[in-house]
């Protein structure tokens, strides 16, 4: 199967909305609309202005996973968000999330971002072991820093020090 990771912007919003709600609303009953997510309304603004991106993985013309980054101000790091695979297409035979991930670290480190931080959803289990299985740690809430975007609905918090990983 050829793949290939491509940055994503404002025109391909439709394929992103269609990609994520249902992943989060039907498949794992997560109590969030896209009102509650403008940063899918207006990717380049949210995530391309500030230093960060938007990723997504595509096949045959259809997207099949996304990743993005929000880069802080310079030494504060970034936040990982909008992790997201096809059900039909995770699991480590096509590795897909690990690809997208390591796409994201690379450009992290490449805009000299040390630190990556996540918030996720207790009940995204898979997604809690495939962050621990990349070394990240997980922390409370109290230890996020200031700037850190808080979704309503994120419960489970993850850092990695990209430095010490290397």
């Amino acid at each position: 199967m050829t793949i290939e990771i491509k940055p994503l912007s404002n025109r391909d919003t439709r394929e992103i909305i269609a990609l994520i709600l249902p992943i989060q609303q039907i498949e794992h009953q997560v109590p969030v609309t896209i009102n509650d997510q403008p940063d899918l309304l207006d990717i380049e603004k949210h995530y391309h202005q500030g230093g960060g991106g938007f990723w997504g993985v595509w096949h045959d013309g259809i997207l099949l996973g996304t990743i993005a980054l929000i880069k802080m101000e310079a030494g504060q790091g970034g936040v990982i968000r909008k992790m997201f695979v096809r059900k039909e297409f995770r699991g480590k035979a096509l590795g897909l999330a690990q690809k997208l991930l390591e796409h994201l670290m690379a450009y992290a480190k490449k805009v000299t971002i040390d630190h990556l931080y996540l918030g996720t959803f207790h009940s995204l289990k898979a997604a809690i072991r495939f962050y621990e299985r990349n070394s990240f740690t997980q922390i409370e809430k109290s230890a996020l820093p200031s700037y850190f975007p808080l979704m309503e609905v994120d419960d489970v918090f993850f850092h990695l020090n990209l430095t010490k990983n290397e």
